[in-house]
């Protein structure tokens, strides 16, 4: 197939262009290359032939019209997002206008496209979403794919907006889609502003490691290739009109996590002092609005397409850690982004 990704320079996005190529289809990375975005993330791939980048802004609908009508895609991964809690905190817009202004232009060219060609019965609009759209559970319970939607970040709003839109444009206009919502992502290319690779790059420099409130937020991780795998399964078997949620069956508390990685840490690269690296840890003030729990039942994707993740969280763990000891020029590079380093979120 010719797949058209959008952010494929971001985390996931990457992961999914990576993974695509692998199994021989072609891919159209379009992507804006905004502050998470590099490129470098798809060195492994940049020369293939059947790779290809468009530098466009998905907020841009002439040059959304401009690389359908250029590439012919058969399908559209629907990835490019603003998708930092914090920073949505401090600047909601430019969520707003990437997040629901970006993707009604995304459903509109595609289904321009997809109308003029025929309606193709094979063509489809795969949107990835969030499972920050359900809002928080407590102690009990799992998000279903028919979980009333709670969003309750700017960043969740959102996704939850572009999510409703989707489904407008399969039931008013016919427009194929799956829709899918996932838990919290880890893994290689994490760009250094996220919880796992914050405690990473903290721990190594010798910083005080922040976790927020008291560490008792709990979180389904998924390992970012195996996200990949269940959204191409997805985009290729998904039945048309619904949703799956991705779940990697890994809950933990921040705190735990953060411990999980410290020992890692303490394992493969051990201070000269003999001390532990969670002598850094540092409990700071909540983020506001911070949702208690997330956990997915993946029930459906596992029942009506065989997929379930391939790595434990422990597993996941020490291939990132590991990923982030040997690639220390990948992430360096990235450090003098804007926010990087900084605690955002606050000025609520």
């Amino acid at each position: 197939m010719k797949i058209l990704v959008t952010g494929g320079a971001g985390f996931i996005g990457s992961a999914v262009v990576r993974l695509a190529i692998s199994r021989g289809h072609e891919v159209v990375n379009v992507d804006a290359l905004t502050y998470a975005a590099c490129l470098a993330n798809l060195d492994s791939v940049s020369d293939n032939p059947g790779y290809s980048f468009e530098h466009v802004d998905i907020r841009d609908r002439d040059a959304l019209n401009a690389v359908f009508a250029k590439h012919e895609p058969d399908a559209v991964m629907h990835l490019a997002a603003e998708s930092h809690v914090d920073r949505s905190i401090d600047g909601p817009a430019d969520f707003i206008e990437t997040n629901i202004q970006g993707t009604f232009n995304m459903l509109e060219a595609a289904r321009s496209y997809w109308t003029a060609k025929g309606k193709p019965e094979g063509f489809r609009f795969h949107h990835i979403s969030t499972d920050e759209v359900f809002g928080s559970l407590g102690a009990e319970g799992l998000f279903t794919e028919d979980t009333p939607y709670d969003p309750r970040s700017p960043y969740s709003a959102s996704k939850a907006s572009s999510d409703h839109l989707v489904n407008a444009w399969h039931e008013t206009y016919g427009l194929p889609v799956v829709l899918t919502n996932c838990s919290n992502n880890y893994g290689p290319y994490h760009f250094p502003e996220k919880l796992v690779p914050v405690v990473i790059l903290n721990a190594l420099a010798g910083k005080a490691i922040p976790i927020y409130g008291k560490g008792d937020n709990v979180r389904d991780w998924l390992y970012v290739e195996d996200h990949a795998d269940a959204l191409l399964l997805a985009m290729e078997k998904g039945e048309i009109g619904r949703s799956y949620n991705i779940g990697g069956e890994n809950e933990r508390t921040n705190l735990e996590l953060v411990e999980s990685l410290l020992s890692i840490l303490d394992d493969k690269r051990p201070k000269a002092d003999g001390s532990s690296y969670k002598d850094q840890i540092t409990f700071v003030a909540d983020r506001p609005g911070h949702d208690q729990r997330y956990a997915i039942d993946p029930t459906r994707i596992r029942n009506e397409l065989g997929w379930r993740p391939s790595v434990t969280v422990e597993q996941g763990l020490e291939l990132t850690v590991q990923w982030y000891l040997d690639n220390e020029d990948w992430w360096q590079a990235l450090l003098d982004r804007k926010g990087v380093g900084e605690r955002l979120g606050v000025k609520a």
